[in-house]
């Protein structure tokens, strides 16, 4: 009897600290549908037909159409359409890729190489990058890119890690800066390959400014290839985590500067302006998910930089 008891012991402790945990895929976080666009862009710059690839129900889309996310999916792409000018203009740096028996998304550091009349070349360097959010169609200047970008989809849970498989290649070369208007600049050090989720408590100002709150963190940078496909999850911290032993400045609340954009309740693009850490135990609003091929700050990476992304899930205890 003692030996049974102990045994029934042993086995409910056992049942008891080890907590179960639910992998949850984000919808249409495995890459397997996507819309492909096909664009003629304008005559002045050679009138080619490109093609722009969107994370939404696969279908085919013909023309010049600005792009609103499809069939429920909550991802956004770097992949634009601009028209400048009366100048139709196309840019794609996130594409499908084979993986297993199913797709996943490639992210690729490249140059959208524009060339007006056979005479004005322009080269402007764009990283890929997937996010949950919109982006503002069609895009008309290359100024404050983030201002085109609703970032940020409404969210109220807790999740205790942000899970998701890749693999990446950095090729040697110098860090980049090219914004198609001047020379290319070279700069010291080199560029990471990006991944964050953050949980923000927003509110709204009678003006119809939005603010926020940063309830959870959770962000890498990665530097070294990897060669074979790896999975890999980042935890999300709660409240101030200033002093959180693997606190990186760049983790930090974000700058007025360098505010993400969301709409307003009058569908106005303004900044969401991060005031504070919340409440480790607050409950969120919002949800941000980004993935990148590049991180800092506009039209600045290492051309060839890839990043393969597939199964972008949230983990729950």
């Amino acid at each position: 009897m003692r030996k049974l008891f102990l045994l029934l012991s042993l086995t409910c402790l056992g049942m008891s600290s080890a907590k179960a945990e639910t992998v949850e895929l984000l919808s249409f976080g495995d890459f397997n549908q996507w819309v492909t666009r096909n664009i003629k862009e304008s005559a002045i710059i050679g009138g080619k037909e490109k093609k722009v690839y969107e994370i939404a129900p696969t279908k085919t889309l013909n023309g010049d159409d600005a792009y609103t996310n499809m069939g429920g999916s909550p991802w956004a792409t770097s992949n634009v359409l601009a028209k400048v000018a009366g100048v139709t203009k196309t840019s794609n740096q996130v594409y499908p890729d084979k993986h297993g028996n199913g797709q996943c998304a490639k992210l690729m550091t490249q140059y959208e190489h524009v060339k007006a009349l056979g005479i004005i070349s322009m080269d402007v360097l764009a990283s890929g990058t997937i996010f949950l959010g919109e982006m503002i169609e069609p895009v008309s200047s290359t100024k404050n890119p983030y201002s085109k970008m609703d970032m940020g989809i409404p969210f109220t849970k807790r999740p205790i890690a942000l899970q998701f498989e890749y693999k990446l290649e950095i090729p040697s070369g110098q860090r980049i800066y090219s914004s198609g208007f001047g020379s290319k600049k070279e700069l010291p050090g080199q560029d990471y390959a990006e991944v964050f989720i953050l949980l923000q408590r927003r509110w709204e100002d009678a003006s119809g400014r939005i603010h926020a709150a940063r309830v959870g963190t959770g962000r890498e940078r990665y530097g070294t290839s990897v060669a074979e496909w790896t999975t890999h999850r980042i935890p999300v911290w709660y409240g101030d985590i200033t002093s959180h032993e693997g606190y990186e400045e760049y983790m930090g609340l974000l700058p007025k500067t360098s505010s993400y954009y969301a709409k307003n309740s009058k569908g106005k693009m303004v900044p969401v302006i991060e005031e504070q850490w919340d409440d480790p135990d607050a409950t969120p609003t919002h949800i941000i998910v980004m993935l990148s091929s590049g991180c800092g700050t506009p039209y600045t990476g290492t051309p060839g930089m890839t990043f393969w992304v597939d199964d972008v899930s949230l983990v729950y205890e």
